[in-house]
């Protein structure tokens, strides 16, 4: 009786760590194959960024606001849909100041959605 209690605690611990390893390699795969860790943001802080990057491309429609994940250059993201359906990335500092921008590799068709680049 006392093996066949060592037996069962020896299996529920090996899939336990069965189980991680396995949660492990799927956030492994998750991350190399470019999941998405950017931020979105709402808020004062949104607002604040939506209005610093409309102001400069000369006005448009934000589709979507994110904290950069340090693939741009500043603190935050935002893409806007100009009126000419052309789509903008502009790159924020941390006081709202642009510090770049860049055509939006998705093109005017895409359907942005959550942690969509």
């Amino acid at each position: 009786m006392y093996a066949n209690a060592i037996n069962l605690r020896t299996l529920v611990i090996a899939a336990a760590v069965v189980a991680m390893l396995l949660a492990f390699l799927g956030a492994g795969i998750a991350y190399a194959n470019g999941g998405d860790s950017e931020e979105q943001l709402t808020g004062p802080e949104a607002e604040k960024a939506k209005s610093a990057a409309i102001a400069a491309v000369g006005g448009g429609t934000v589709t979507e606001v994110e904290r950069d994940d340090g693939n741009g250059t500043g603190a935050f993201e935002v893409e806007v849909t100009r009126e000419d359906g052309s789509q903008l990335e502009v790159h924020l500092d941390g006081d709202y100041n642009v510090v770049g921008q860049q055509a939006d590799e998705d093109g005017p068709s895409d359907n942005d959605g959550p942690n969509d680049d």
